[in-house]
């Protein structure tokens, strides 16, 4: 078979496999199971050991063995509700084979009188007579049943042996390919390809080898594969030839100097990145990850300014409105008094949005901040040089690629994430982008210290926050829940809310999930506008949105958080000049990963310290971000456990680019893992 034939079979219809009907095609995509290699990724769990055939006065009841009986005598009730039943025997004693619900004439046919069959499964013992009920594997050729079979996590409706037995025919029939990596490579795995590492897999005795050779080879294959197709699509991008924005740094520096702040260094060697990128005739694709208060909103609207300085427009999108009107301000604040800089939301006027649609179209607007409606078909831009979009780890390849198709040849784009993240995970969620990172804290920003407090002692948290009160700071209060559960031991925001009204009369406010997004902006402008001093909350108060005013933040059932989360939390504080604090809040049963985690984040404030730490106690799919990043989760890689296996991916992907390689014999494994459907043209 030549490569096309071999990765086509297995992306073949699941119908192709012999016994597959449109029942259990139905049934297995249940578990999300669509084609013949979707099930070669659902591993052995353990395994039934039906190879060794004993003597019926040898058998033990309550475990599954194999017999090799003969059928004597058959016994059909004409009462419905009692079974089946025959007699059999072998030359040391009796045993029946009991059927509920199933039909003579299959009995017959499966149990013939007179014949040796051979019988397997779970052994009862009745009326002083060993039997076998409903007994699945059953066979004149005993070298059918006397085999060890494989456990999977079964979907309701399929037995184990109809499982097995399609997994059998897939790998029995499994293709040979052309190995498609190189030599160094391949004798890091001994030399196994991928067709053998996929048998090696599902043997019983292999149940559970993650350090194997066969398991390692077929992990790094899941890696690299989304490493490449991450590879092509930023070389594609780089292929893109636009126009250079011209940075203006005189002007640039005007800005800077205005600041009531200096730049870290970080914030230095970021805008010199994007500004390389900006000036540069390739297309810009970068994002900007900095951890919580590390100040990447300045560093992009500098960017903005060099940007509208070479005669370009910026639009700049944010997840939230509220958040999108605080950059908007900021905007305004720093931003030259002749640049044309406006805002837009769903909310505006009819007669204003068109107006505005207007001056985009005319180039009379420099720059615009708003949510995602900034990208709606109808709004067009005269030219647009650049787009900023803030908090979107919801993005995945698919959308960011579509993004920078958008924005036209001349338009740069820069993504920004306050969610630190492990390297590992950076490689694999961003690997399509350049990455500028910004680590260091702005020397204005004081460390928020962090507290734990027993829920007994909620007493003594309140009094300091009376204190705060007092001193005319404003407190975020976070709870896990909305309402009441009766099967989670976690604090609610509505009863907390309650309480708290009666402590502090017309000073809370309460905002959560279920909270109509008008009166949700509402909330949130008022306690911007210090009309309260406490919100309490559900964890939707995460995204980056400036509080200068609160000081701190107390985070209920602080254990059912992971680490990331509560750092993301914690950040909502201390964006001011003042002293900041965060209040953990557990009861006394704490895991010890809980008190590790509570530990952790005493200890630092560094979000990416936090994040591998994170990682390590929690797995990977946990971390904040991951899951809604738009990315697969790896069916066989973790980058925990296989953190060598990441670091030779990209290792091996940077001698590609370096060299040029042609791409076109990792075709097939393209293919296999799925990665293809954002580079179909390289395929």
């Amino acid at each position: 078979m030549n490569n096309k034939t071999n990765y086509q079979y297995l992306l073949s219809d699941l119908s192709s496999i012999k016994g597959v009907g449109e029942k259990t095609k139905n049934l297995l995509k249940k578990k999300n199971i669509n084609n013949l290699l979707d099930i070669l990724w659902k591993l052995p769990k353990s395994y039934t050991d039906r190879s060794l055939s004993l003597k019926v006065k040898d058998l033990k009841i309550g475990e599954i063995q194999t017999v090799t009986i003969v059928p004597q005598k058959y016994n059909f009730p004409r009462v419905r509700k009692l079974p089946n039943r025959v007699m059999c025997n072998d030359e040391t004693g009796e045993i029946d084979c009991i059927f509920f619900n199933s039909y003579e004439g299959y009995i017959k046919k499966i149990l013939p009188l007179g014949k040796e069959i051979t019988v397997s499964g779970k052994i009862g013992y009745f009326r002083n007579k060993y039997q076998i009920t409903n007994p699945k594997y059953i066979s004149e050729d005993s070298s059918l049943v006397k085999q060890v079979h494989n456990k999977y996590s079964l979907t309701e409706g399929i037995s184990e042996k109809i499982y097995n037995k399609i997994i059998n025919q897939i790998i029995d029939n499994l293709p040979d390919f052309k190995e498609w990596h190189s030599k160094n490579i391949v004798s890091k795995f001994k030399n196994i390809s991928w067709n053998n590492s996929i048998k090696e897999l599902h043997k019983h005795e292999n149940i559970g080898n993650y350090k194997s050779n066969f398991y390692q080879r077929l992990a790094f294959d899941e890696i690299f594969s989304t490493f490449l197709v991450n590879s092509e699509i930023r070389k594609k991008i780089k292929k893109i030839k636009k126009k250079n924005k011209i940075i203006n740094k005189y002007e640039q520096n005007l800005i800077i100097n205005k600041l009531d702040f200096s730049l870290t260094r970080d914030q230095i060697k970021t805008l010199e990145e994007i500004n390389k990128d900006l000036g540069s005739t390739n297309k810009m694709f970068r994002l900007l990850q900095g951890d919580v208060g590390s100040g990447k909103t300045i560093v992009s609207l500098i960017a903005a300014i060099n940007t509208i300085n070479s005669g370009f427009q910026v639009a700049v999108m944010a997840p939230t409105e509220i958040l999108a009107k605080q950059h908007f301000n900021l905007a305004k604040k720093i931003f030259p008094k002749n640049f044309n800089i406006d805002f837009i939301s769903r909310k505006s006027e009819y007669k204003l949005k068109k107006e505005i649609l207007k001056k985009l179209e005319n180039n009379k607007i420099d720059i615009i901040f708003g949510t995602h409606a900034i990208f709606q078909k109808k709004i067009i831009f005269k030219n647009l040089g650049l787009v900023i979009i803030d908090e979107q780890h919801k993005f995945g390849v698919n959308q960011r690629k579509r993004l920078s198709d958008k924005g036209g040849i001349n338009c740069d784009v820069l993504l920004m994430t306050a969610t630190p993240i492990p390297r590992t995970l950076t490689m694999t969620i961003y690997g399509d982008m350049d990455i500028s990172i910004i680590r260091e804290k702005p020397k204005n920003r004081k460390p928020i210290k962090t507290y734990s407090k027993l829920e007994a002692k909620i007493e003594d948290v309140l009094k300091f926050i009376k204190k705060e009160i007092k001193f005319g700071n404003q407190i975020f209060w976070v709870c896990p829940l909305i309402e009441e559960s009766k099967k989670l031991d976690h604090a609610s925001a509505v009863k907390k809310f309650e309480y708290l009204k009666r402590k502090f009369p017309n000073q809370v406010c309460l905002l959560h999930g279920k909270t109509d997004i008008d009166e949700k902006n509402k909330i949130l402008n008022n306690f911007l506008e210090n009309k309260f001093k406490i919100l309490v909350s559900t964890t939707i108060i995460e995204v980056g949105i400036d509080f200068p005013n609160a000081n701190v933040i107390v985070i209920e059932n602080a254990n059912k958080f992971g680490l990331s989360q509560l750092h993301q939390l914690r950040g909502r504080v201390g964006r001011g000049n003042k002293d900041s604090s965060c209040i953990l809040m557990f009861k006394s049963n704490l895991s010890d990963n809980a008190k590790k985690r509570i530990k952790i984040l005493k200890d630092t404030n560094d979000g990416f310290l936090i994040s591998e730490e994170d990682m390590k106690l929690r797995g990977y799919g946990d971390i904040l971000g991951f899951k809604q990043s738009g990315i697969k989760n790896f069916k066989l890689a973790d980058p925990i456990h296989n953190n060598d296996l990441f670091l030779l991916a990209e290792k091996e992907i940077r001698r590609i680019e370096k060299y040029n390689e042609d791409i076109g014999k990792f075709k097939p494994l393209i293919k296999l893992y799925d990665r293809a459907d954002v580079i179909n043209d390289i395929v």
